[in-house]
């Protein structure tokens, strides 16, 4: 969407979507705003809540099971497993996404990996798409006057035209660009605390064949999970800074994530996504 700074002031529903590498700020930023007033949309706690609901709660079954004493209550109904997921504890996500690597350390086989990442990809669409549904809930049912998307990290990794069409259309699109510092800040977290992410395919398929020749191994079964999510990560963001670009050109606009740090409250964030459209 695009508009003037005055177009955009005057805006009386304003709904906004938040684009940058995971880390970079989107949420901390969401939460400057009053939640009375603004509805606060997070794309991965949708996902987590409809579209994989199922595949996670069949994913934490399967650990039940491998447990004698656990198996025996869940196979005759004398104890249920539900997933607790919230906007800031979405683990239960991650942890089906999985990592790569050596079954012994908890890492999945490549086949089975790339499955849940085909069906993260497939969630993350409907996610997105739902936006356009929610801003209409978000002012008819529940009387917000304003709706903040905060999209994951990989939506520019969907390619799929459809839905860079609906938060084209229906929201105003700021992509929080990180500079080289903040970019090596993400990277040191990443290996401090490696976390699960989603791939393209062939972005993955070329960098799983570049780390298992550079480590001379001869299957993706002898990986250490953590260590090739440290080693893949700054190539991850290098491969995505262009996508968040080429969007934010195309449709939005382009904020400095310094700047976005500075923000105290909704006042400041209206200053600016103004400034930004000056």
């Amino acid at each position: 969407m695009r508009m003037t700074r005055d177009e955009f002031l005057r805006w009386p529903h304003k709904a906004i979507t938040l684009l940058g590498m995971s880390g970079v700020g989107k949420t901390t930023l969401a939460y400057k705003l009053p939640q009375s007033v603004w509805f606060h949309y997070s794309g991965d706690y949708r996902i987590g809540t409809k579209y994989l609901a199922e595949p996670i709660l069949d994913n934490i079954k399967r650990q039940a099971m491998q447990v004698g004493f656990l198996r025996d209550l869940l196979r005759n109904d004398s104890i249920y497993i539900a997933s607790n997921i919230t906007v800031h504890n979405l683990e239960p996500v991650a942890t089906f996404l999985g990592k790569i690597g050596r079954p012994d350390l908890g890492g999945l086989p490549v086949e089975e990996f790339k499955k849940r990442q085909k069906l993260h990809r497939e969630a993350e669409i409907g996610a997105m798409r739902d936006v356009a549904e929610f801003i209409e809930k978000a002012q008819e049912i529940y009387g917000y006057d304003h709706f903040i998307n905060d999209a994951g990290g990989s939506v520019v990794e969907l390619d799929d035209a459809k839905t860079e069409a609906v938060l084209a259309k229906h929201t105003l699109i700021l992509y929080l660009k990180a500079d080289e510092e903040l970019e090596q800040e993400l990277v040191q977290r990443a290996i401090e605390n490696p976390k699960p992410l989603y791939y393209q395919e062939d972005f993955l398929d070329r960098k799983l064949a570049e780390y298992l020749d550079e480590h001379g191994l001869s299957s993706p079964s002898g990986i250490v999970p953590d260590d090739f999510v440290r080693w893949i990560f700054p190539a991850l963001v290098a491969h995505r800074r262009p996508k968040y670009q080429a969007l934010a050109d195309a449709h939005g606009y382009t904020v400095d994530a310094r700047h976005a740090e500075q923000v105290r409250n909704e006042k400041d964030f209206l200053e600016l996504v103004a400034a930004v459209l000056d």
